[in-house]
């Protein structure tokens, strides 16, 4: 099993204090409205509210509650991204990738509560779970990058989408680990990545695909007898 990274710790606050800006007390107070209350319940009245700001202050903070999610998701990932990957920089891809993800799990865990909160909403919402795939789709590619895996272009989008729904599924056991090392946590974490590295062979090989298929021009498909010269000379 991957070791604890000593790192798993963030740098910055996982959220913006009540004591700040406008924009860090709406942040904050909705995370703290969204531990006890459904997404989906949560209004601009109780956000304002709860933040000290007027209706006017929140809109022209945020235009939607899914806003001020994703500007909590890139505090994260910014805490996450500041930390270094110290003693774990010269290891394998998975190594470094658990480190960055460990560190993660332990930027968010003061938010556990509102964390689980998200996913039942998810679970019965299905337009709210395609746009939480959208945002964590893009945090996870500046994941990858953090720990040194290639995220460009459509192989890196397709690795960010499988690593994507290998954390969606890690939070399901993180939401209820009441271990103070989070210790069911690592071992998901890290069956998860090794059942992920598996698949990657298989994830490689599909992303070729397409390449290979771009050589038969649209509107001509090769018939059964056709050479490949044939094709594509046509």
């Amino acid at each position: 099993m991957a070791r604890r990274p000593k790192s798993a710790r963030p740098s910055a606050p996982s959220s913006p204090s009540r004591g700040g800006s406008d924009r860090d007390k709406i942040i904050a107070a909705f995370l703290e409205l969204l531990a006890d209350k459904r997404f989906e319940q949560i209004g601009f009245n109780d956000i304002a509210d709860a933040a000290g700001v007027t209706l006017a202050t929140l809109r022209g903070e945020f235009p939607s509650t899914l806003a001020i999610l994703a500007a909590q998701m890139k505090a994260v990932d910014r805490a996450v991204l500041a930390e270094k990957l110290g003693d774990v920089a010269d290891e394998p891809p998975r190594e470094r990738l658990f480190d960055v993800l460990m560190r993660r799990l332990e930027t968010i865990r003061p938010h556990r509560d509102a964390v689980r909160s998200l996913m039942r909403s998810a679970r019965r919402n299905p337009p709210l779970a395609l746009a939480l795939d959208a945002l964590a789709v893009r945090s996870q590619q500046w994941m990858l990058a953090a720990a040194g895996i290639d995220a460009a272009g459509p192989r890196g989008m397709m690795r960010a989408q499988g690593l994507a729904l290998l954390f969606a599924a890690v939070l399901r056991t993180f939401v209820g680990d009441e271990d103070p090392g989070l210790a069911p946590t690592m071992a998901a974490l890290d069956r998860a990545l090794a059942r992920g590295q598996r698949f990657s062979g298989l994830l490689d090989d599909l992303c070729c695909v397409p390449a290979r298929l771009c050589r038969l021009r649209p509107g001509r498909r090769r018939r059964r007898g056709d050479s490949e010269e044939d094709v594509a000379a046509a």
